[in-house]
């Protein structure tokens, strides 16, 4: 990224957009307001963001369905904003594609700190090494995953998950560790969010037609394993 990063801020209210441009100018970002799913993704395709900050419910359709269409041509990090007791369309948001969710209302430095962190994840460590397993290539360093030789688009949060499980190959990991390690001890708890991402990480990394999961196991009720 070049200069100071640009977000998209999406939500309805003209208070919130108001208050996030200052918060997020502030930390060091340049903000891309929009009022609407449609004008969203018409400033995205413009001007593309690094990072999105989209509110689920929107005037003219749903924030779902913005994570949705960013997904079809970008891996930028997306943090969905909701409302207290929105946990279903919480969930349907992971697996639309976003990375992170904020609930309403929030502290300013939370959300700073949410949107520093998957900035930080979609980013690349280019000394980290490539693991090769049974097919699957993950190279640490480029952040690329390759099955069968085919490169396999994950999000920054899905990348983030799957190499923690590589470096641990073998080993099991608890909820409770997967979920700090990789979202911070504020999730720590949030197996419903691991779940969603865990399911996500599968349907995109095992191959059609297993009798069951190649790469990543199940320890029921304790956590999974990446099985080398």
């Amino acid at each position: 990224m070049s200069g100071s990063p640009r977000v998209l801020v999406c939500d309805d209210e003209p208070h919130i957009v108001r208050a996030l441009k200052v918060v997020l100018r502030d930390a060091g970002f340049d903000t891309l307001p929009a009022y609407t799913a449609a004008e969203a993704l018409d400033v995205a395709s413009l001007r593309p963001p690094d990072a999105a900050i989209i509110d689920l419910v929107l005037p003219d359709g749903s924030g779902i369905e913005v994570c949705r269409s960013l997904r079809a041509w970008t891996e930028m990090p997306i943090i969905v904003l909701s409302a207290v007791g929105e946990e279903d369309q919480k969930v349907r948001a992971l697996e639309a594609g976003a990375d992170d969710y904020v609930t309403k209302p929030f502290g300013p430095r939370e959300l700073v700190a949410r949107l520093q962190a998957v900035l930080r994840r979609a980013g690349s460590a280019p000394d980290e090494p490539t693991i090769t397993v049974d097919g699957l290539e993950v190279d640490l360093g480029a952040r690329i995953v390759r099955r069968a030789g085919d490169e396999v688009h994950l999000t920054p949060i899905e990348f983030d998950l799957l190499r923690v499980l590589v470096r641990n190959r073998g080993r099991l990991l608890t909820h409770r560790m997967l979920l700090t390690d990789v979202w911070g001890p504020a999730y720590a708890n949030d197996t419903q969010t691991l779940r969603t991402h865990i399911a996500r990480l599968r349907r995109k990394l095992e191959p059609a037609g297993d009798d069951g999961p190649r790469y990543i196991r199940t320890d029921p009720g304790v956590g999974y394993r990446f099985v080398a």
